[in-house]
């Protein structure tokens, strides 16, 4: 039967499973609008198209489950590229949709008309730009395969508005959306891993974010209760075992990493990396982290293997599976360690945690996560964009569950915190949603505070505010200078982080010392239950303090005091 392709590309998205969007209606996008009007998918209008990547990439890390993020042409499309590049280099699939100019007019600049597949083909999986009516189910049965194959990650479609309004014929009931196979290991090479570690003295696990994406985490806790081994934890898959695990062995890294973790990997001689990239803020110099250590690493896409460097044995699977088969085979051969790191975890933790409880007014940043910490229940879910913020989250915030922490871990986005928070709160209304900012930082993307208000999903914004580019301050630091950074209008009510809440719609307040931010944590999650309001906390830190980092993972300077 004769059907608009607009009205077939929203038929083919609800037979494919999107449920949510997160867009901005626009001229060149309309008769998609006119559908999706229709359709069985709930929209939120976002305040800016940015935005609206950001919280459909949240609500995929929340729920694992694709959204649409949909605007129209021209600025509003190339809006979408930094939310498109975080979800990208993190995994996340996202169909984002914009709209084009007439196919007549590509070629003659009219207004509001630039190639969107070009501008995106590095920050997504595929591009395409529908330049036919027919074209368009075959286009989105490939975008829907491509996000969810192999590493998924965010596609894009371009549609014309002469193509979105011309007819064709089209039926539902034919379109079949593609199986995506599963990647198996060769079970060989698991017998190899296998026997390679059993050569090791001080053996560890790393679980990479990959391990979320295939939601093994429970079986790659199993497998290290089975080896009785360390299991690092990367940034991205902060929560993956439980903090008080007794084979937890906190984060590697030169930012967000903690002593223990890097402590325990250095003392190691064999990694099983499984489901994670060796990113730069991990590895930090190679020399150091790779060492005399032997390395299997496990990764869904065969680019990965070799990439940063050559492992000894590389395995190109899908996480959960290439875990299973190690566990099937380490039980069969009854390999078990017998480590002394490994006894003594339980301790090394206590030993070498950072200090986060000063009483000091302004408060040091350490003690903003420390009464966060305490404050939110295993539950909560939390969001993390960029800066000395989010270092200090990835060294002190406390997670217990897998996918409750979900912060711009490639990108490292400065405006992804508040968006995110609010697709997270879509995916999981139920659940407390937290995101821990910095003052500089909530000026990106802020404004979507006001879409959490309007649509009553009532996350929690707790500002550190030290007045400063603090990350960039540390770095400026190296060379010797200090420039540019400093906002004490942030913090002498120049500037007012409460007034800019309570314009969005929050409940906000300000605090300056830990009683206060402990007492305003628990106003903030009774009032958002019982309003449905957003609540804004900026809570007053010492300007001036830097985080612990360094260039390698045996040399992190740690810049709080100790006493």
């Amino acid at each position: 039967m004769k059907m608009k392709t607009a009205q077939a590309m929203v038929e083919i998205m609800v037979k494919e499973g999107i449920k949510t969007a997160f867009g901005i209606p626009g001229a060149g996008i309309n008769p998609v609008y006119q559908f999706l009007d229709k359709a069985p998918i709930e929209h939120f209008t976002m305040r800016h198209e940015e935005a609206c990547v950001h919280a459909a990439d949240g609500y995929q890390r929340a729920k694992h489950e694709i959204a649409l993020a949909i605007c129209s042409q021209g600025p509003g499309a190339t809006n979408f590229i930094t939310g498109l590049y975080s979800a990208f280099i993190d995994s996340m699939p996202v169909l984002a949709v914009v709209g084009q100019a007439n196919t007549t007019q590509l070629k003659q600049e009219p207004f509001q008309c630039v190639d969107m597949p070009d501008m995106v083909k590095t920050v997504t999986k595929k591009a395409w730009c529908v330049m036919k009516p027919e074209d368009l189910p075959g286009i989105m049965n490939e975008a829907f395969y491509l996000m969810r194959e192999g590493r998924p990650g965010p596609v894009l479609i371009e549609m014309p508005l002469d193509v979105q309004n011309a007819q064709f014929d089209f039926d539902i009931d034919s379109y079949v959306p593609r199986e995506v196979p599963v990647v198996k290991p060769n079970l060989d090479e698991i017998k190899k891993a296998v026997a390679m570690m059993k050569e090791a003295k001080n053996p560890v696990i790393i679980m990479g974010g990959g391990c979320f994406i295939a939601e093994c985490t429970k079986e790659v806790v199993e497998l290290a209760e089975a080896l009785n081994v360390p299991v690092i934890t990367t940034y991205q898959a902060k929560g993956g075992i439980p903090e008080e695990h007794p084979l937890n062995a906190g984060h590697v890294g030169i930012q967000v990493g903690q002593p223990i973790g890097n402590k325990i990997f250095l003392d190691s001689d064999f990694v099983l990396a499984i489901g994670n990239r060796f990113s730069d803020r991990h590895t930090g110099a190679l020399g150091v982290y790779r060492g005399d250590r032997k390395f299997v690493h496990i990764n869904i896409a065969p680019q990965q293997i070799g990439l940063v460097f050559q492992p000894d044995l590389g395995i190109v699977s899908d996480a959960k599976l290439a875990v299973e088969a190690l566990l099937a085979e380490v039980k069969a051969q009854g390999v078990k360690f017998d480590a002394e790191n490994t006894k003594k975890l339980p301790e090394l933790r206590k030993q070498l945690a950072r200090k986060t409880d000063y009483d000091c007014a302004p408060m040091m940043p350490h003690r903003v996560f420390q009464e966060v910490n305490e404050a939110f229940d295993d539950e909560t879910y939390f969001t993390a964009g960029c800066g000395i913020t989010q270092i200090w989250g990835g060294q002190l915030q406390k997670i217990n569950k897998p996918c409750k922490y979900l912060p711009s871990g490639g990108a490292g986005t400065l405006g992804f915190e508040v968006p995110a928070a609010f697709g997270v709160k879509v995916a999981r209304p139920d659940c407390d949603t937290v995101t821990v900012v910095g003052d500089f930082g909530l000026t990106f993307m802020g404004e979507e505070i006001a879409v959490a208000t309007a649509f009553k999903k009532p996350i929690i914004v707790v500002v550190v505010n030290n007045a400063y580019l603090g990350l960039i301050l540390q770095n400026q630091k190296g060379y010797g200078f200090e420039y540019g950074v400093e906002m004490p209008y942030n913090q002498d009510g120049t500037i007012d982080y409460v007034k800019l809440g309570e314009a969005y719609g929050c409940v906000a307040e300000r605090v300056f010392s830990p009683e206060e931010l402990k007492d305003a944590l628990v106003r903030a999650k009774a009032s958002t239950k019982a309003s449905g309001r957003p609540y804004l906390i900026d809570a007053i830190c010492i300007k001036t303090q830097l985080c612990d980092m360094g260039g390698a993972i045996n040399a992190i300077a740690s810049k709080a005091p100790q006493d």
